[in-house]
């Protein structure tokens, strides 16, 4: 009979119990500038998933694990104490966030080192380390706009630019899940969530490459490429981007977030019974409207019109909403005009069809309904 080291039996605990960790940050720091790479910001989020929100420290202190803090960072060879030494002390020196507050008369900018003071000895385990006063607010005053994110995620990345893109992916998908559920919003409002843009201007601040990769193919290789890679490799997201221009020139990008299927018993599952109720009671009716939108007329019209494909087929989302909001228009149109008119209809938008609208087929569809239906109904008055 095999013994397993005990060593290993830690590292296999300690991995375990570092994929039920969540990282909850205030959006003002997620949106901030972090001027620091890779290591520290990922010490960081490791230190903030060891403050309990409803318990908040009260000297701004939490103690953390060596073997947690190896086994975070994969690190198992004999250097290791002294490369733990060189982060911390990389951490003090370099690493701070610049926090940007908008003001009646412009922006104060806010500049904090997050991890002022950290103790530990060469034949202890536990390292103290404690937060600034001034990071605190950012990591325990959430009862409004705030982000979780699972800690393991996280864990896998491996690039500055790969965390902080998938820090604020995050922090916009979240909001897209809290509202289908909860409601409060539009639904346009609740897409945008899920289809977050934002400015270059915006993303070279908070990706810290204002004077930086000035050609936009550098940036985009660099900035967006390589790190989206990284997070639909090692993370719950899968993510596309595409461009917006202004003229000659990119103004802004796109994201398009979507969620991997993850196992029921996974550390992503929520805790709150309130989201778990409404998440089932939302799956059960997005499985009925996408059971009717598979045998619907209407789907076998979109798919010879080429504006469905087999692996449109396959996304509930995509079903579920053109059965609840695009069909019962189309109803409406056969009314008037028959299925003819129908067909005529889609004929005519996919010749319209761009880039974006193949992206954001449900929303085109019943955007370019809603705009004609009310056409058709003048007409049918002008002609009584």
């Amino acid at each position: 009979m095999s013994i397993i080291p005990e060593s290993k039996t830690r590292q296999v605990h300690t991995l375990n119990e570092l994929s039920k960790r969540k990282v909850v940050e205030h959006n003002s720091l997620i949106t901030s500038i972090a001027k620091m790479d890779k290591t520290p910001l990922k010490m960081f989020e490791l230190a903030v998933s060891l403050i309990d929100t409803d318990n908040p420290p009260q000297d701004q202190t939490v103690y953390l694990s060596k073997q947690e803090l190896f086994a975070f960072f994969k690190v198992n060879d004999s250097n290791k104490h002294s490369r733990f030494k060189e982060a911390i002390e990389k951490m003090q020196k370099q690493a701070f966030f610049q926090i940007k507050k908008e003001q009646e008369k412009g922006f104060k900018y806010t500049s904090i080192v997050p991890i002022p003071y950290v103790e530990w000895t060469d034949y202890n385990d536990e390292v103290k380390i404690e937060f600034h006063r001034e990071i605190m607010p950012y990591l325990i005053n959430l009862k409004n706009n705030f982000t979780q994110h699972a800690l393991s995620d996280i864990a896998e990345l491996n690039s500055k630019y790969a965390i902080i893109l998938y820090r604020w992916l995050s922090m916009n998908y979240n909001q897209y899940e809290h509202y289908s559920v909860k409601g409060g919003r539009r639904e346009e409002q609740v897409e945008s969530y899920r289809n977050p843009i934002i400015s270059m201007r915006e993303l070279r601040e908070m990706t810290d490459t204002v004077n930086e990769y000035k050609l936009f193919t550098n940036f985009s290789k660099k900035i967006l490429d390589k790190p989206l890679q990284e997070i639909n490799d090692q993370t719950t997201f899968n993510v596309t981007y595409e461009k917006v221009k202004k003229g000659r020139s990119i103004d802004s990008i796109v994201f398009h977030i979507t969620k991997k299927q993850v196992a029921a018993d996974s550390s992503y599952k929520q805790d709150d019974p309130v989201y778990i109720e409404g998440k089932i009671r939302q799956e059960e009716t997005e499985d009925m409207l996408t059971v009717k939108a598979i045998k619907s007329p209407y789907t076998k019209l979109l798919m010879e019109q080429f504006l469905l494909s087999y692996i449109d087929l396959t996304d509930t989302t995509i079903l579920s909403g053109l059965q609840k909001n695009v069909y019962p228009l189309y109803d409406e149109l056969k009314e008037l005009r028959g299925l003819k008119g129908v067909k005529e209809h889609l004929a005519y938008i996919r010749d319209k069809q761009d880039d974006y609208s193949k992206k954001n087929i449900a929303k085109y569809l019943k955007k370019s309904i809603e705009q004609y239906l009310p056409i058709v109904k003048r007409q049918d008055i002008d002609h009584e």
